[in-house]
């Protein structure tokens, strides 16, 4: 069986990130990038599979600008087979929205035919947790979300996913679309001799046109700005005062 990993470029989670003084956006001048998260957690997931004998080939796909060749370099050197790299745009700081992500996705794995595809819940950077559920759509294939474990029984996975209630244990019919939460598992680090490996690994190269896709923004950016500065709190005396301020102050009781 055949897995496809979808991972993305973003703004490394440790990065303090910055508004442009003008509110168009992001300041990506000079920031950090590495893989999404989830998307390294998915990989591992994916890894873990072919190690266990459950999957024969990893493949990893970005869909972006040039640079995200460094993000697929790095799923190869965790131990990915091969890589494509989609490139759709050649400005580092237009997004490609989900819906067309998921339009690049369905022609990538009508492509390669794989039996699972395993995406990160959602990018750091938008937060839009969408791809997923529009790619299993489009695909016409069962899906499960916000997985926390995976398993392979015959021609169905079994998913333990969170729920607002807690966890929630189902199984899906193959092929299907897993979205990865952080409990999945703790994504390995690349050894040195597994980078420099990953530097001879296949790394396919194509353009949005190339699955007759257009990744015209649909949506437009009025204003960036970062979040209200939080103010101090207050010690109060007593239960009572406590009670006071939130009944006359707060107006929440």
């Amino acid at each position: 069986m055949k897995v496809l990993v979808p991972v993305k470029r973003v703004i490394d989670y440790n990065v303090k990130v910055r508004v442009k003084a003008d509110g168009s956006g992001v300041d990506l001048a000079n920031v950090k990038m590495s893989m999404n998260p989830f998307d390294e957690i998915a990989v591992e997931a994916a890894i873990r599979l072919r190690e266990a004998g459950t999957a024969t080939e990893v493949v990893v796909v970005s869909i972006g600008v040039k640079q995200a060749q460094e993000t697929l370099r790095t799923a190869l050197a965790m131990g990915a087979d091969r890589a494509i790299l989609v490139e759709a745009a050649s400005d580092v700081h237009q997004d490609i929205e989900p819906l067309a992500v998921a339009k690049i996705l369905k022609g990538v794995v009508e492509a390669e035919q794989p039996g699972l595809v395993i995406c990160g819940k959602q990018a750091i950077d938008n937060d839009m947790n969408a791809t997923g559920q529009m790619l299993s759509a489009l695909l016409g294939w069962s899906q499960a979300t916000f997985a926390s474990d995976l398993a392979i029984e015959g021609d169905a996975a079994v998913v333990t996913r969170e729920v607002d209630g807690g966890m929630q244990t189902i199984k899906v019919k193959m092929p299907t679309v897993v979205t990865v939460d952080l409990r999945m598992n703790e994504p390995r680090y690349a050894s040195l001799p597994n980078i420099m490996k990953a530097k001879k690994k296949p790394l396919e190269e194509k353009t949005a046109a190339d699955f007759g896709v257009d990744v015209t923004p649909r949506l437009s950016v009025v204003k960036t700005s970062e979040p209200a500065g939080r103010k101090a709190g207050v010690m109060v005396g007593s239960v009572d005062e406590l009670i006071a301020k939130l009944k006359d102050e707060a107006g929440v009781i």
